[in-house]
């Protein structure tokens, strides 16, 4: 095979990196833009090139030979400097450009991520950016992503962590269940209520408040509780929790930044408004990216204007 041959392979190397990354040849296909058939066209013609199998097909994923390991193992440094160094010389024009991947929360992205984006878009028309809303945790260097937007309260130490802004929880409810079943006065109340709570692994699910000092006696005593809760509702996404609340079903804890809005337009009011609820979520937003020495000017762009807009945080 002679180097000209040889050299109409460089495509066909990087595809099937790109397969080695994503497990299966429609989750390849689509992070690299193409169709499956051409996909999979691709890698047969670098099998016939290199004249052995380089990739075991299963009915539901793939996975390299050795061969096809081996290859990738090795070319694998080359096409992380290729893309290093483009992205420095694209990044020399100063304007922040290109396609830019964010994974995001569905409750964050929808209530406060999406409405934003288009500002920052007519700012930047030379930005694309392409919005994956997940509460799965994506793994960013697997799954092609430059950024995700975390509430955590520790980023992997890993990645790279921008503070966006800080958060709080929220003991929410409609006016219309709070004439019906009554307005908790103390903590202990809440076991009497009907308490939408957020789906986690524990058998039985509890809240914790904390008496917010301005308003305690005592401002020495740090006044903790914790009480168990039972409803009809648990659920593993804030806004199915806020719609419930809304309908006058029950009290729902909430992130802040979920029950803003129907703060705001009175639709929901604040349940034991002295008393902070702790643990329950995150209390900062994070912008996280893998570790690299190069971090696009898009990418830059992007965390700076989110700093900016969410930096007066989500009072209601």
């Amino acid at each position: 095979m002679n180097d000209q041959k040889i050299s109409e392979l460089w495509h066909h190397l990087h595809w099937l990196s790109v397969l080695a990354q994503q497990g299966s040849y429609t989750a390849a296909a689509t992070r690299l833009g193409v169709s499956k058939a051409a996909m999979s066209q691709r890698i047969a013609e670098l099998e016939r090139a290199a004249r052995v199998p380089l990739v075991q097909r299963t009915t539901r994923s793939v996975r390299l030979t050795e061969a096809g390991q081996r290859l990738v193992d090795d070319t694998r440094a080359s096409f992380e400097q290729i893309e290093h160094s483009f992205a420095q010389v694209r990044d020399l024009a100063g304007v922040p450009s290109g396609l830019l991947r964010v994974t995001a929360p569905v409750a964050f992205a929808r209530q406060q991520l999406a409405p934003r984006l288009a500002d920052f878009l007519r700012e930047y028309p030379d930005v694309r950016i392409e919005l994956d809303m997940s509460d799965r945790l994506s793994s960013l260097a697997n799954e092609g992503f430059d950024l995700a937007i975390r509430h955590t309260a520790r980023p992997p130490d890993t990645h790279v962590a921008w503070t966006l802004c800080h958060t709080h929880s929220v003991l929410v409810a409609s006016k219309t269940y709070l004439r019906r079943a009554g307005t908790p006065q103390t903590p202990a109340d809440l076991q009497a209520h009907n308490c939408l709570h957020y789906l986690r692994a524990q058998d039985t699910p509890t809240w914790t408040l904390e008496r917010v000092l301005s308003k305690a006696k005592d401002k020495s005593k740090d006044e903790r509780i914790t009480v168990p809760v039972t409803g009809q509702l648990a659920a593993n996404n804030s806004e199915a929790l806020r719609e419930a609340a809304l309908t006058g079903l029950g009290i729902a804890l909430l992130p802040d930044f979920s029950a803003q809005a129907s703060l705001q337009q009175g639709k929901l009011v604040q349940v034991l408004p002295d008393w902070k609820p702790v643990g329950a979520f995150a209390e900062q937003l994070y912008a996280i990216r893998p570790y690299s020495p190069h971090v696009p000017r898009a990418v830059t762009a992007f965390v700076d204007y989110l700093r900016k807009v969410l930096a007066v945080g989500f009072a209601a």
